[in-house]
C-alpha cells in the first residue's frame, strides 16, 4: 500500500495505501549547493503535505544544513525510484513502504542492496513487533517507520447530520445507508479510482474483515501453498466491492475520478465521506477547515463483534546505500524516529506514531482506530506479506478493469493467484 498503503493507503495510506498519502508532485528547494556537500541532503518523498514542515524543523535542529527535496505521489514515486537507484541517481533518503508489496517496498529495495542498514540505530530495536516484522529484511532493519495507518469509512460528520443518517456497523446496513444517501442525492462515499491505488483500499476494508475474521492464519496459508485468493473470502470481499458499486454507493463515474477530485467531494459533502486511509483526514480538514471528519470500521458482516479494520505500518524513510551524505542521511532518519519528527509526521496526516513513548494525543477523529489497534482487531495491509510487487500492480489494474467491464472478480484473483505463485 500508499495509500495512504499499501503500500494501502493506506494512507494513502495513502497512504494509502495504501496504500499511499498524496497525490499530485512538486519539487521543493531549501537550496544548498551540490548534492555531495556535507551541509546538503537530498530526498525524495511522498509524504507531500506533511515533510516539509519536518525538513523545517530539522534545519532548524541542525544549523547550516539544507535539505534539497522533492515530492510525488506514490505511482510517479514508485516508478521512478527504483530506475534512479539503479542508475546511481537516487537521493541520500527516500521514502520506503513496510515489506513487500509494491516496487518501492522494503523486500524489494533491500533484497539488492539498494538500502543501508539501519538495524544499528537507537530506535530501531523498539520498534513493535509487527511493525518490524516488515521494517525489516532478513533479520536486518532498513526502513524508519514512523506511523500507523487505518483504513476505513471517513464520514463528513456535517454531510451526515444534514442528510439524517448515521454510519452503519453491519453489512445489510452499510448497502441501506448507500440507498438512503442515494436518493437523498447525495452519494454514500467518494472514490477516485482514476488513480489506480486508490482501487484497493475499499476492497481491503472489505477483505479484513472476510478473510481475517474466520482466519488469521491466511497469510500463512498462502505463504505455504495451502490457501489461494480464488478459492477463499477474497472473492466473496471482491463481489461485495462490486455490490456497493450496483447499490450506488459510489459517485457517478468513479474510473473519472482521481484522488484529489475524491478529497474535494467529501470534504464539500457532496458526498457523505470517503473510504481512504486516516491520512485523507489532513487533506480534507484543509479543504475544509469547518468540517468535522472522523474515521470509522467499514463493515462486511452482519455481526459487528467480527468487524476488523486493515491497520499497520505507513511508508517510512530508507537510506541510500549510496549515500553521497551517509552521516546527513542517517541524522535524518534518526530525526523523524524521534518525538520531534514522529509526532510532527503523524499529527500533519492524521495518524497514530510507531512508537508508543512520544507524548502523542491523538485525533478524536481517530478514537474507533485506536480502539481496535489496542483491542488486537486488526490486520496489516494485505500486500505487504505478498511476495512480489507484481501480486499488487495486477490487483489495480484489474479493479479498473472491473470498474470498466473488462474483468470479473474470479478473473482478477486467478490472475493474481497465477502472480502470487510465482514467488519472488
Amino acid at each position: 500500500m500508499k495509500t495512504r498503503t499499501l503500500p494501502l493507503l493506506i494512507a494513502a495510506a495513502a497512504s494509502m495505501a495504501v496504500l499511499a498519502a498524496c497525490s499530485g508532485g512538486t519539487e521543493a528547494g531549501s537550496g544548498g549547493g551540490g548534492s555531495g556537500g556535507s551541509k546538503t541532503l537530498t530526498l525524495a518523498s511522498i509524504d507531500q503535505g506533511s515533510v516539509e514542515d519536518v525538513v523545517k524543523a530539522f534545519e532548524k535542529a541542525n544549523p547550516g544544513v539544507k535539505v534539497r527535496y522533492t515530492t510525488s505521489g506514490a505511482d510517479q514515486y514508485q516508478q521512478q525510484i527504483r530506475t534512479q537507484l539503479s542508475s546511481g541517481t537516487a537521493p541520500d533518503v527516500m521514502s520506503v513502504w513496510p515489506g513487500n508489496g509494491n516496487p518501492g517496498a522494503t523486500y524489494v529495495l533491500a533484497g539488492p542492496g539498494y538500502l543501508r542498514d539501519l538495524s544499528d540505530r537507537p530506535w530501531a530495536a523498539r520498534m513493535p513487533e509487527a511493525i518490524k516484522s516488515v521494517a525489516q529484511y532478513e533479520g536486518k532493519t532498513y526502513t524508519a517507520v514512523f506511523g500507523q495507518n487505518g483504513i476505513g469509512a471517513v464520514y463528513n460528520e456535517q454531510a451526515l447530520a444534514n442528510a439524517g443518517l448515521t454510519p452503519p456497523d453491519t453489512w445489510t446496513k452499510l448497502l441501506d445507508f448507500c440507498r438512503a444517501a442515494k436518493a437523498k442525492g447525495t452519494p454514500a462515499f467518494a472514490l477516485g479510482n482514476q488513480d489506480n491505488w486508490v482501487t484497493q483500499l475499499v476492497q481491503y476494508a472489505l477483505v479484513a474483515t472476510t478473510v481475517y475474521g474466520d482466519d488469521r492464519d491466511f497469510d500463512k496459508e498462502m505463504q505455504a501453498g495451502q490457501a489461494t485468493f480464488a478459492k477463499s473470502p477474497w472473492l466473496t470481499a471482491l463481489d461485495k466491492y462490486v455490490t456497493m458499486e450496483k447499490t450506488g454507493c459510489f459517485q457517478k463515474n468513479p474510473l473519472g475520478t482521481n484522488y484529489e477530485a475524491s478529497q474535494g467531494l467529501a470534504a464539500t459533502g457532496k458526498t457523505l465521506g470517503i473510504i481512504q486511509g486516516n491520512w485523507v483526514i489532513a487533506l480534507l480538514e484543509q479543504k475544509n477547515p469547518k468540517g468535522t471528519f472522523t474515521l470509522r470500521a467499514l463493515p462486511a458482516t452482519d455481526d459487528p463483534s467480527k468487524t476488523l479494520i486493515p491497520a499497520a505500518a505507513g511508508a517510512g524513510y530508507g537510506v541510500n546505500a549510496k549515500a553521497k551524505n551517509e552521516e546527513l542521511a542517517l541524522k535524518f532518519v534518526d530525526f523523524v524516529m524521534s518525538p520531534e519528527g514522529m509526532n510532527l509526521f503523524v499529527k500533519k496526516q492524521g495518524g497514530l506514531p510507531s512508537l508508543s513513548d512520544t507524548g502523542f494525543v491523538a485525533n478524536p477523529s481517530l478514537a474507533e482506530l485506536s480502539e481496535y489497534i489496542k483491542a488486537g482487531r486488526t490486520v496489516p495491509f494485505m500486500d505487504q506479506l505478498w511476495p512480489n510487487a507484481k501480486v499488487q500492480q495486477t490487483m489495480l489494474s484489474g479493479l479498473q478493469e472491473i470498474f470498466s467491464d473488462q474483468s470479473t472478480p474470479r478473473k482478477l484473483l486467478a490472475e493474481m493467484d497465477a502472480d502470487y505463485k510465482a514467488g519472488s
